[in-house]
């Protein structure tokens, strides 16, 4: 019965997520309808802008599973976007080479962070913090104006546009007909949360993952290796961590410092509004999604209404969060209960 109620209770917080969705985004339909929140661009555009902050969400969700956090994302991620203009601009890097470069170096991140968290057992919010600093220090120390890419190879990959013609097109004032569409990034995050989804759930990797998050202790008594578990899990969330700043590369096309501020905080966010336990054990990356999609569209009403500030992202994504944790402790007493 007990395991009944852990399930029960998984399946209920993703639901409140999708519900929550959903309903903010009918909504959008009703309220902004003569402005075009309907049209299927719009819905895609959710994706595009957060490409690379999904691929970011997936890795954290699998290091908070572990119990773990890692602060130092949108640093990591700014530190990639800097190398990427850095390299192929100042150094006349080819674009494949420098991409290669800075996966290897989001995974070393990881590496570093994981062994000091797992076999040093340093409380990961202090080791993150210090690479979070670290991060942003060696992006400054790179350049501190900014690098725009004009990379021939770079700008391609930003502007792959792939046309979903079954979903109908609109003709403009000059008789061309323009169809719904999405970048490459789309495909490359939604590919990353697929295979992270499958790791989680089918391997035993992604169960030993869940058993370090629900009980550590418990987990060293089955014989699991929980140390080497969340030294992996910090490894691939660097690699992950790099990619997705690749991706945000491409929308932005250019390094500069104050790039990704806050963005662990909101991939932090999207776990949690997914249904990821602060504490650990639960969660899902497809949650997750539907929390970078929440965030998305609070955007998108603030846009379509053209008169509010953009901080009031901040503001609802904060209430949310508040509203998300209570609920999770409420869970958590319910299932001691």
């Amino acid at each position: 019965m007990k395991n009944k109620g852990k399930i029960d209770g998984k399946i209920f917080l993703l639901l409140i997520t999708i519900v929550l969705f959903m309903g903010m985004y009918i909504a959008g339909i009703v309220i902004f309808k003569s402005k075009g929140f309907a049209k299927p661009q719009v819905f895609l555009n959710l994706f595009i802008s957060n490409a690379g902050l999904i691929v970011i969400a997936a890795g954290m969700t699998m290091v908070m599973i572990t119990g773990g956090i890692d602060i130092s994302v949108g640093s990591v991620v700014a530190l990639t976007c800097m190398m990427l203009a850095w390299m192929m601009e100042i150094k006349g890097t080819g674009a494949v080479p420098a991409l290669l470069t800075v996966l290897v170096m989001g995974t070393l991140f990881g590496l570093a962070q994981g062994f000091l968290i797992a076999y040093l057992k340093i409380q990961p919010f202090i080791v993150t913090l210090a690479g979070m600093f670290f991060a942003r220090g060696m992006t400054a120390m790179i350049s501190q104006e900014m690098i725009s890419v004009k990379n021939e190879l770079f700008l391609k990959w930003a502007k792959s546009k792939i046309n979903l013609t079954f979903l109908g097109g609109t003709v403009n004032k000059k008789g061309v007909v323009n169809y719904p569409f999405i970048y490459s990034s789309v495909i490359i995050a939604l590919v990353v949360l697929v295979l992270v989804f499958v790791v989680l759930r089918y391997t035993k990797f992604g169960r030993t993952i869940y058993a370090v998050g629900g009980n550590e202790q418990s987990a060293l008594m089955m014989g699991l290796n929980v140390k080497r578990t969340k030294l992996l899990v910090y490894v691939i969330n660097g690699f992950l961590c790099a990619l997705g700043g690749f991706l945000f590369c491409l929308n932005t096309c250019a390094g500069f410092v104050e790039q990704a501020k806050g963005f662990e905080m909101e991939a932090i966010a999207s776990a949690v509004i997914g249904g990821t336990l602060l504490t650990g054990g639960v969660g899902n990356v497809f949650g997750s999604l539907f929390g970078v999609l929440i965030k998305g569209t609070i955007e998108t009403f603030i846009t379509f209404q053209g008169t509010l500030s953009s901080w009031w992202t901040k503001i609802t994504i904060a209430a949310l969060l508040a509203f998300f944790i209570i609920l999770q402790s409420l869970f958590a007493k319910a299932k001691e209960k």
